[in-house]
């Protein structure tokens, strides 16, 4: 939490890095709304998941284009850096990013100005950039597949984010902050089922313990989620066997 509020503090590019699911998200919005972007005078916060867009529009989703800039291109369409004018911009898995485009992605960070596509006129950004990866970006690592002069200007500040099981003493907060997020801000997690969530092992980490909190919330009407109320994450020895899982099963 101390890099968080240090990395709010600056008007710097991040560089966010942990397992898929991890929270890397959450982190880079906890960096924008504590920050100068996510105040009165700042702008949005504007995610894109690289991996998750062909990469024949990639070009086109980050900058823009103008009309007839190539076919289909009816009209004229601001990209993700015109949208994050002023507040931030998250590219998740940027080690998904074509290595031309890193290229230019380089030049934004460099210069402060991008153009979109068709179109040569210079437009400043003011969108700071937070990027994230699941891939291993330290150069000379195997397998690593972003530009290391990239890499450094990303990494000026650099936050590691471990997996939910090396960090279990998150799970209390993070799940107030699911319940509150979810519109469940009235619900609560029982000791016990508290429990159970520290015996699992979440090797979907955050991602899969919000999709948990989700699950229980939709299918229990308690106001307090009790161990039965998360029968997918059953484990010898845990809370839910000492509660007797069958006799839980039954009620739920």
């Amino acid at each position: 939490w101390k890099a968080i509020g240090r990395a709010a503090a600056s008007r710097v590019p991040v560089l966010i890095t942990g397992e898929s699911g991890s929270g890397k998200e959450l982190v880079a919005r906890a960096i924008h709304d504590h920050g100068p972007q996510g105040g009165p005078q700042g702008g949005p916060f504007v995610a894109v998941n690289l991996a998750a867009l062909p990469s024949t529009l990639i070009e086109s989703e980050l900058f823009g284009h103008e009309r007839g800039a190539f076919t289909g291109a009816s009209t004229r369409r601001d990209g993700r850096f015109a949208l994050a004018d002023g507040g931030t911009l998250f590219l998740d898995e940027i080690g998904d990013l074509e290595l031309t485009l890193q290229t230019k992605l380089l030049r934004v960070l460099d210069d402060g100005f991008f153009e979109r596509l068709g179109d040569a006129t210079p437009i400043a950004s003011r969108a700071r950039v937070i990027a994230a990866t699941s891939r291993p970006v330290t150069p000379g690592s195997p397998g690593v597949t972003l530009r290391e002069d990239l890499y450094y200007r990303l990494g000026v500040v650099r936050i590691d984010v471990p997996p939910l099981r090396e960090r279990r003493q998150d799970i209390p907060l993070l799940v107030s902050a699911f319940l509150r997020k979810g519109g469940h801000g009235m619900r609560a997690v029982s000791a016990d089922a508290m429990e159970l969530l520290f015996d699992h092992d979440w090797p979907g980490n955050v991602r899969e313990l919000k999709h948990v909190l989700e699950n229980a919330c939709i299918m229990s009407s308690a106001e307090v989620l009790d161990v039965h109320d998360f029968a997918a994450l059953e484990r010898p020895g845990s809370a839910w066997a000492r509660a007797g899982g069958d006799q839980s099963r039954e009620r739920g």
